[in-house]
């Protein structure tokens, strides 16, 4: 019989540690085969797989023979763990097994017990900005035993909470955070009780963790801190940790259903920066829009709360902010009765740090949300120990049965997983059989009841259950919807209209394997550079087989543009929905029950620009699907993929050409010689084209993205009824300048209001995008005469605008060149045009090694 494996690795800090062990079904053991630890420093992406591929092939163990993949959840470095997260979903999706998930603090509790230790255990995980993920355990005989969850805390605030002796500084001793020298038992601790001789170490308590490195001085007093070595998650500690939940029946490693790689997510305790902000904000009693106090500049930073986006049933949802106060309390009167919060309450509620609230309003689908829109809907939660405690959903009586409650509860979960909630409770009315069926639709199961607990003194039925699940729908043509899951492992239909589709992990179905009539190669692209996780799967003919797009726009909207760090955590729980639907769909177009990762030719990805956190997270995973598969692995530049996009809406379009690439990242003309071939002739030279559109639309309240509603007001304006100027029209080159005009648009907006004149928006859509179309198209026109191209493209985004699209006709029917512009679907960032690079790069035998990593910048012009 083979030997069936665990394959576990931990990014969480500066060091990869990486464990095989072999699986006793029986026993519901683990024997450690082979384990490895190595220094990071920052390298994680580019030493993890080939660090992994080295240590199973030292240990003679076969890809097929790995049974589960475990991984490290963290807490830790935010980008540590998506790293090792994307890499394990990766791997684990392509050898089609399980993909389970520790804490990467209990591989360092487990790491110390394997080394000897007992007693009371602290581990201190670095949390950046000065604070800690604290962690406390006691080591007995019998193993490791968690005693506290997971939480995050200012590094000296924990001190304090300690009682430990605390140095003169504000900052940890340079000797100590500096040198990294080996800090073993006693030694450190002797050093620093010499210079604190009041505050001897407690002996019953065993220190570790990487944020020792930085604190040790601060905690001086608490007990005695453990060599360095213990500090990290080790192969071994990672190992006994899954040990641990095996043997617990917290999982089982030779179940693959039952864990999906889908739904492995990273331990959070904070929000994003973002919706941290946010939070405060909406907390604060006055919440007027800054410009009714006077501020000129108003626009570019206040308006931002209105831009949440209603559905197709006229819903917007968005964090609860203090202006709804007294319409929440209304509500609550209505349906809650005796039970009912003031407004007070309420309040108290929304400043709170471990509360989470959300709220429902009636709006305009076609319109941002405004100030008047009713509240129809609201939800909150408490934080504490691991577990969100529902206190409050309402729902209108008018508006029921437009599924709020559940998308609320959803919304309030996603954000309660983020501060560290694993699971979720609430009590209901016992006469409520509605709310109870709901419930029990989302996974939650009675528990109990509480008698009279409730006013007037009847029963509350006690319920708990897994955390409701927020998902991002794979759609075709780059349309999408957010869409709530009651429980790990099962997927809910998304989309809207006939457009439905339903994501589900691929389980292989009837695989044709060498023998299959497909036409190869077969190459599967990922695409995540941005706030879009996109996957397409390319055939040899050029034919694309799929390509789907599951966009975050609902998220980022709210703060006016995209938010990184949310991007990041969103490619996460989206990329193996995405990749599953898109192999779905190829192996429907090819006349297959199924397509298998092992079934591809090879795994393609943008590397490169893009922003870090998103690409890395598409990077990660298409490498570890590409080991996982055994197939080769293909880099491809975003910009040119965008180059490429051309391709899908007229396949036999060859270069030279000169192609206009606009986007919210990116605004340059570029010479196409051949493919591979190119020449940057000019570029902006402050903001991009569609990050103006962004961020006007942002100063006229009409919010993200700003390109469709500009151009919706537009059509219905005069686009020379205000004369905005024409930014470097008349530069005698080829660059472009974007701020100016951004500035002068504000300025006008501003003017306005100040003398208080109601905005004439439809005209000031217009004039803007007659200026930008104006410039854009004077130098596309050069751009054409100095080089001879017989041909003219678009690309990205922004190509997407009607009145510019327009403009290049005019333009190219005037200069008798041949205009080439890619589908409107395929303008924005999308996986085809990947896809479309990708098999040119695989006919050239352009493959890449496992320690390629994600790039912010890429240069067109350099060959990669």
């Amino acid at each position: 019989m083979a030997k069936r494996y665990v394959l576990a690795f931990d990014t969480a800090n500066e060091v990869i540690a990486i464990g095989l062990g072999e699986l006793d079904g029986p026993s519901q053991t683990v024997v450690p085969v082979a384990t490895v630890e190595v220094e990071a420093r920052r390298a994680s992406n580019t030493q993890l797989l080939p660090r992994i591929d080295e240590l199973c092939r030292e240990a003679k163990a076969a890809r097929e023979d790995i049974a589960s993949v475990c991984v490290g959840r963290g807490p830790g470095s935010f980008t540590g763990v998506r790293i090792a997260m994307a890499c394990a979903k990766g791997i684990a999706s392509a050898l089609e097994v399980g993909l389970v998930g520790v804490s990467s603090l209990d591989a360092v509790a487990w790491g110390a017990w394997n080394a000897g230790e007992r007693g009371r255990l602290l581990v201190l995980a670095d949390a950046m900005r000065r604070e800690v993920y604290p962690v406390e355990y006691r080591l007995g005989e019998d193993g490791a035993v968690r005693l506290t969850s997971d939480r995050v805390i200012k590094a000296e605030a924990f001190a304090e909470e300690l009682g430990c002796a605390m140095g003169d500084s504000d900052s940890p001793r340079d000797d100590i955070a500096t040198t990294g020298a080996p800090l073993h038992r006693g030694g450190l601790q002797s050093a620093l009780s010499a210079a604190d001789d009041s505050q001897p170490p407690c002996p019953d308590l065993l220190i570790a963790g990487d944020a020792l490195r930085k604190y040790a001085e601060l905690f001086e007093g608490a007990g005695v801190i453990l060599p360095e070595a213990l500090w990290t998650p080790t192969g071994s500690g990672l190992l006994l940790a899954f040990q641990a939940a095996w043997q617990a029946g917290e999982c089982d490693p030779l179940n693959a259903v039952r864990h999906n790689p889908a739904f492995v997510l990273p331990v959070y305790t904070r929000l994003s920066d973002a919706e941290e902000n946010e939070r405060v904000r909406l907390a604060q009693a006055d919440a007027a829009l800054a410009g009714k106090r006077g501020s000129k500049h108003v626009t570019m930073n206040d308006t931002a709360i209105a831009n949440a986006r209603a559905n197709g049933e006229g819903i917007a949802y968005k964090p609860l902010d203090a202006r709804h106060v007294a319409e929440v309390a209304a509500l609550e009167s209505q349906i809650m009765g005796s039970d009912a919060w003031n407004e007070a309450l309420v309040v108290d509620e929304l400043g709170r740090a471990d509360r989470v609230w959300w709220a429902a309003y009636a709006a305009d689908p076609k319109m941002p949300l405004s100030a008047e829109a009713p509240l129809v809907g609201y939800a909150g939660g408490w934080v504490v120990d691991g577990d969100v405690q529902i206190l409050k959903v309402g729902t209108d009586p008018a508006w029921r049965r437009h599924g709020i409650a559940r998308v609320l509860l959803a919304r309030v979960a996603d954000d309660a997983r983020n501060l560290g909630a694993r699971t979720s409770s609430l009590e209901v009315r016992a006469s409520n059989v509605g709310a109870q069926a709901l419930y029990e639709a989302l996974g939650y199961k009675s528990l109990g009841r509480r008698p009279r607990y409730y006013s007037d003194g009847e029963d509350a039925v006690i319920m708990e259950g897994p955390l409701p699940t927020i998902t991002l729908a794979a759609v075709p043509n780059g349309e999408f919807v957010a869409a709530e899951s009651s429980r790990d492992g099962a997927c809910a239909a998304h989309g809207s209209g006939d457009r439905a589709t339903e994501v589900v992990p691929c389980e292989g179905g009837a695989a044709s394997g060498e023998g299959s009539d497909a036409r190869r190669p077969l190459i599967l692209a990922i695409e995540s550079s941005c706030d879009e996780t996109a996957a397409a799967v390319i055939d040899g003919e050029g034919a694309l087989l799929s390509d789907v797009v599951a966009s975050q726009v609902d998220f980022h909207a709210r703060f006016g543009g995209v938010v990184p760090e949310i991007a990041s955590r969103k490619h996460i729980e989206s990329i193996c929905g995405v990749c599953d639907d898109c192999l779905d769909r190829a192996a429907a177009a090819l006349g297959r029950d199924g397509l298998r990762w092992r079934d591809l030719d090879a795994v393609a990805v943008t590397y490169a620009p893009g922003l870090v956190g998103a690409l890395v997270v598409g990077v990660a995973f298409a490498k570890g699907a590409a080991w996982g598969a055994d197939k080769p692995l293909i880099i491809v530049n975003h910009l040119e993929g965008h180059l490429y996009a051309n391709k899908i809406g007229l396949p036999d379009f060859e270069p030279p050409a000169v192609v206009s690439l606009v986007s919210g990242g990116n605004t340059m003309l570029v010479y196409m010689a051949d493919w591979g071939s190119y020449r940057v002739l000019g570029t902006t030279i402050d903001d991009a084209v569609g990050e103006a559109f962004d961020k006007v639309a942002k100063a006229l309240g009409l919010g993200y993205p700003g390109g469709p509603v500009i151009s919706k007001f537009a059509a219905e304006g005069d686009p020379r009824a205000i004369p905005f100027p024409r930014a470097m029209m008349h530069s005698g080159d080829l660059r472009f300048s974007l701020s100016g005009l951004k500035t002068a648009v504000v300025t006008y907006i501003n003017g306005e209001r100040e003398t208080g004149r109601e905005l004439a928006v439809p005209d000031i859509c217009a004039s803007f995008e007659a200026a930008v179309v104006d410039v854009q198209v004077a130098k596309a026109r050069t751009a054409l005469q100095e080089t001879g191209a017989p041909t003219f493209c678009l690309g990205g985004g922004v190509a997407a605008n009607p009145m510019l699209r327009q403009a290049y006709e005019a333009m190219c029917a005037e200069e008798g060149v041949r205009l080439v512009m890619p589908p409107l679907a395929s303008c924005g960032d999308n996986a085809g045009m990947i896809a479309e690079v990708a098999l040119d790069r695989y006919r050239a035998g352009k493959f890449s090694p496992l320690d390629v990593d994600a790039l912010a910048h890429g240069d067109l012009e350099q060959p990669y």
